[in-house]
């Protein structure tokens, strides 16, 4: 169906311009980047509806009788906008118990002092400002394919802040590289960026085959940390002494998280199921090992300590009270941003788009545009809308543009969700204005690891 060229058509775009603006200036207007596009995102719908209703379109009315009986009326929307809101909300729906089960798993383990506990060591190691800047990028670059590249940024860049003594010049290129890090570490990974968690879902690509991305993925980062460790200051920071041991239960639970991402790719690889369910199985192993732990396992560690009760109100292994603490904004922003695409591409747009940007200019350098638009407009509807375009490409051109568009946001501060997140933790010294220094140095490894890219994936084509 297209409707560009009606009222509609030209509405559901105007809506969709202001829900962006609104998200742009989610910091100066203090109004959170979900409320807008979740609103929006459903009033584009509700207009493509009235528009389907006023002019009968795509409806097919079907009566059957009975014998000794009367007329039975059915209306069917078939192949209107009922089935392709039916094929959308099954889509967002999967992304969005994946993404729900996996920062349940985040959160518990946070609150079980996992990632507390790897601060506090690499912490105590007494390393120099310039293996601190190593350290911290190598690390957030193999824990972003697990931890998601969020919630790997904010870790090790409280990390950076906490050893830097309030040094500028050590914060602001460490900062960066721990940004380009876990972009490009999410890259490689099925779980380390939602954006390839979407190519992945859809089958485009193959588990196995995101293992092309990794030593583009790896360039993405070496090139410019190279170039910004002869800036960062020599010298050691004063050392930390602080020890922080995790909590019973954590070894466990982190076991139960790798179990839960390997059920989650047998279901897809072998099983040929949507992910999700394996992730919800994931979530099961939690349940149960929470009733363990709180039958047994908080009676034995009561016991240690010398306690006969417990004197919380709250028992510690009540994980599930992590789930109080997921990001539902974020979430919902994701939500929003897929039903207004979706809109978009019902209405044409994405077609139109697609067809000729894609054929102008080529796959090679539209995918590479891709990651450069990314910098700016976020990558989440960027790769739903390059999904929706019915491109025939191939797995090479695949996997470029989900490097492109996992690394891309790196070359600006507010170009992807790490990026946003660290801004926050040291307003102060590591702004936008001192991350767009280094842009020209991220641009270098954004173009290496495109030619790294062309060079591993030659066979393929």
């Amino acid at each position: 169906m297209n409707l560009i060229n009606t009222w509609v058509g030209y509405l559901t775009l105007l809506l969709f311009i202001i829900a962006y603006m609104l998200v742009v200036f989610e910091e100066k207007i203090h109004l959170r980047k979900s409320k807008p596009v979740v609103l929006i995102g459903c009033l584009m719908w509700l207009f493509i509806g009235v528009y389907e209703i006023k002019h009968e379109a795509h409806h097919a009315s079907i009566y059957s009788y009975k014998e000794g009986s009367t007329v039975h009326f059915e209306v069917r929307h078939e192949g209107g906008a009922l089935d392709f809101v039916e094929h959308l909300i099954a889509e967002i729906g999967a992304l969005f118990f994946f993404l729900l089960v996996a920062m349940t798993y985040i959160n518990t383990l946070s609150s079980l002092n996992v990632f507390q506990a790897l601060r506090a060591w690499l912490i105590s190691k007494g390393l120099g400002f310039r293996a601190l800047f190593w350290a911290t990028g190598i690390i957030t670059f193999f824990l972003s394919p697990l931890a998601d590249n969020l919630t790997s940024a904010l870790l090790m860049s409280t990390v950076a802040l906490a050893v830097s003594d309030g040094n500028r010049k050590f914060i602001v290129p460490t900062f960066v590289g721990i940004i380009v890090a876990a972009n490009a570490g999410g890259a490689w990974s099925p779980f380390g960026d939602i954006t390839t968690l979407m190519v992945w879902t859809r089958g485009m690509v193959e588990t196995q085959t995101f293992c092309y991305l990794m030593i583009p993925s790896v360039v993405n980062y070496i090139v410019p940390a190279l170039i910004m460790s002869f800036f960062i200051p020599k010298g050691n920071p004063s050392g930390g002494k602080e020890m922080i041991a995790m909590k019973p239960g954590a070894k466990r639970c982190m076991l139960f998280f790798a179990l839960t991402i390997a059920t989650a790719v047998s279901f897809h690889q072998f099983l040929d199921l949507p992910p999700f369910l394996g992730m919800m199985t994931g979530l099961g192993y939690l349940m149960f090992a929470q009733y363990y732990m709180k039958k047994w396992g908080e009676k034995n560690f009561l016991e240690k300590i010398g306690l006969e009760h417990e004197r919380r109100k709250v028992s510690r292994y009540e994980f599930f009270k992590q789930v109080e603490q997921v990001e539902f904004d974020t979430l919902l922003f994701f939500f929003g941003v897929l039903t207004a695409v979706g809109a978009l591409s019902y209405v044409g747009y994405l077609s139109l788009v697609g067809g000729g940007f894609y054929e102008f200019i080529g796959y090679t350098s539209a995918n590479t545009a891709v990651g450069v638009l990314s910098a700016i407009v976020d990558n989440i509807p960027i790769m739903y809308a390059v999904l929706n375009m019915d491109l025939a490409m191939g797995v090479d051109q695949w996997l470029l543009v989900t490097l492109t568009a996992g690394v891309g946001g790196s070359l600006l501060s507010i170009g992807s969700a790490a990026g946003v997140a660290v801004m926050g933790v040291n307003r102060e010294n590591y702004t936008f204005l001192s991350h767009l220094k280094w842009t020209p140095a991220i641009a270098l490894g954004y173009a290496a690891s495109i030619f790294t890219w062309w060079l591993v994936t030659m066979g393929m084509r």
